[in-house]
């Protein structure tokens, strides 16, 4: 069967099993999406700007387990997705993004709406192609899927010229995809298990450093069977929010900047560390040279170029985490003395005691952490959560209760403001059964508050939770408490929209808020609600994220709340 390259494209996603397709036509692209048009074999969402379209795939991958899938045109559609595709690199989300490309004549000759589309994602992509001739389009595809979700996951980028999408061949699409130089290592060295089982045995004061990788390979369920049975304390990182229970004795909280005193003490004292998945972030180290300097490292990692990376590691293991724990456990489970940790626990627990998390509550004002503790409380309890970046992450990342991975879809590496929303809307598109909610702030939800329409058009009701303190909260809290409250472009007060107003215009529902009762009255309403819903509550505008590690300090040097007298 011959067909065009566009024909190949389209048979191509269905037989990798695609069900939605984000993305945003273009003239390079417009073979393909005729072919959409005409064979009609999957479902097509047309964001309203690229980012947004590459943001919905990521959330839709980040909430299903799946390889998400954006397509865009060449030029300002490939150099748009960027971000989005960067987004997915630094958090290792599966992805393929396919874009248009000016024909294999003109590459090279500044043509209209020409770029360099490999030169520009190949930084920020786990690998990519130009695809110069049909015949190869089709294992290309099978193999950029492969890539993506195989290994250490990432977003893989295909570019097709306009007259490879013309040209026609026969199409087989291969059954599997064998490549010599990628041999992805999954199951670990048995003689380093072995010695690392040892070390765990031996230690007095083990903490388990729970990671991003703990989500990604589907190792939750037999962490918390190892975290109950040997009773080790845990902390997790910001991508690992949910692995374990937010009401497990054995976790102290997230670890980093902004983790709990607790959990930042565990990993400051401990004499073993047991990374699962986890990349030792400068955001979770602080400063390195102070970093757990009485521990020895345990490093469980599918990518081998992270180990030792960051910090000296005593005992590597290469692997996914689930295999690795898989053959870790009944060599750990026998004979381990658990109540020799009972003594570490204790001086952890006191640390809870002494300094919880907390903030001042009031009945004057609404404070931020009480809007997230009280959605907690109010919302289903396999609702999905999103959050853009910023203080609002943070407060979220603290106090919501997670119960299970992939709960939890916040941009960890890069950092991007403007991926809460639209990653919602995927998050929607991939789990229509479930309650989506958006933490956002009023600086973060106008970097893409016009996939509005998408909700509206594809009935995909999210609902976004603005904490609007009327400033770039975080900005504003580094250059309060570390440029003498010189206020340089943050304050947003005189810039600000009406949102309930914008939310109207795009067929979208808005709330504004300023007390407590009024948040819990419409947080019930949104519930229930078929349509995108925009709550806008008024909080406390000189808020802050605590504790935190200052910058270029150990993780023991904590600013902490502190009870006004």
């Amino acid at each position: 069967m011959r067909l065009t390259g566009a024909q190949i494209v389209i048979e191509s996603l269905i037989k990798e099993g695609v069900k939605t397709v984000f993305g945003y036509p273009g003239g390079a692209i417009m073979n393909v999406y005729d072919e959409i048009y005409k064979q009609d074999k999957f479902k097509h969402i047309l964001a309203k700007h690229e980012q947004g379209a590459v943001h919905m795939a990521d959330g839709y991958a980040r909430a299903t387990g799946k390889v998400g899938v954006a397509m865009v045109t060449s030029g300002p559609g490939l150099t748009n997705a960027i971000t989005g595709i960067a987004t997915a690199y630094t958090d290792s989300i599966p992805m393929v993004v396919i874009s248009g490309q000016v024909p294999t004549t003109a590459i090279g000759t500044d043509a209209f709406q020409e770029v360099d589309a490999v030169g520009v994602t190949r930084p920020v992509t786990k690998h990519n192609f130009l695809v110069k001739n049909v015949e190869d389009l089709a294992y290309i595809i099978k193999e950029a899927f492969y890539l993506a979700r195989s290994g250490r996951p990432g977003p893989v980028h295909i570019d097709i010229p306009k007259d490879v999408t013309i040209a026609k061949t026969k199409f087989e699409y291969p059954e599997k995809v064998d490549l010599i130089t990628y041999k992805p290592t999954y199951k670990g060295n048995k003689r380093a298990i072995k010695r690392a089982v040892e070390a765990i045995k031996r230690a007095k004061k083990p903490v388990f450093y729970i990671g991003g990788g703990s989500v990604l390979s589907g190792a939750y369920k037999l962490i918390r069977e190892i975290v109950e049975y040997t009773k080790i304390p845990s902390v997790e990182t910001l991508m690992a929010r949910g692995v374990l229970r937010f009401d497990s004795p054995y976790l102290y909280g997230m670890v980093g900047m902004h983790g709990s005193f607790a959990a930042n003490m565990a990993m400051n004292d401990a004499d073993l560390i047991i990374s699962l998945g986890a990349r030792f972030d400068d955001r979770v180290t602080g400063k390195i040279d102070e970093f757990a300097k009485n521990a020895d490292i345990i490093h469980i990692d599918i990518d081998p170029s992270q180990i030792g990376k960051v910090v000296e590691t005593k005992y590597p293991i290469v692997g996914d985490v689930k295999l690795v724990l898989e053959e870790m456990m009944p060599i750990l489970f026998d004979g381990i003395d658990t109540d020799r940790f009972k003594e570490w626990r204790d001086v952890l627990d006191r640390y809870q005691e002494l300094y919880p998390l907390k903030y001042a509550n009031s009945d004057e004002v609404i404070k931020p952490q009480w809007v997230i503790e009280k959605t907690g409380e109010l919302a289903p309890e396999d609702v999905v959560i999103s959050t853009d970046v910023g203080q609002h992450q943070m407060w979220t990342a603290q106090f919501y209760p997670f119960t299970y991975p992939k709960q939890f879809l916040t941009s960890g590496g890069l950092g991007t403001m403007g991926f809460g929303f639209p990653a919602a809307i995927g998050a929607k598109e991939g789990k229509k059964d479930k309650v989506v909610i958006n933490f956002t702030g009023d600086g973060s939800i106008m970097m893409n508050i016009q996939e509005t329409l998408v909700g509206y058009k594809y009935n995909l009701p999210v609902i976004n939770i603005i904490l609007n303190n009327n400033y770039l909260g975080m900005v504003r809290q580094w250059q309060t408490m570390f440029y003498d409250d010189r206020l340089s472009e943050t304050d947003l007060a005189d810039v600000q929209p009406d949102f309930v107003k914008l939310a109207e215009s795009m067929g979208a529902v808005g709330y504004r808020v300023s007390k407590k009762e009024e948040f819990i009255e419409v947080l019930q309403k949104a519930f229930i609600s078929d349509k995108v819903v925009f709550i806008d509550v008024q909080i406390d505008r000189r808020e802050d994220v605590l504790p935190m590690v200052p910058p270029n300090s150990p993780l023991k040097n904590m600013l902490i709340f502190k009870e006004e007298k």
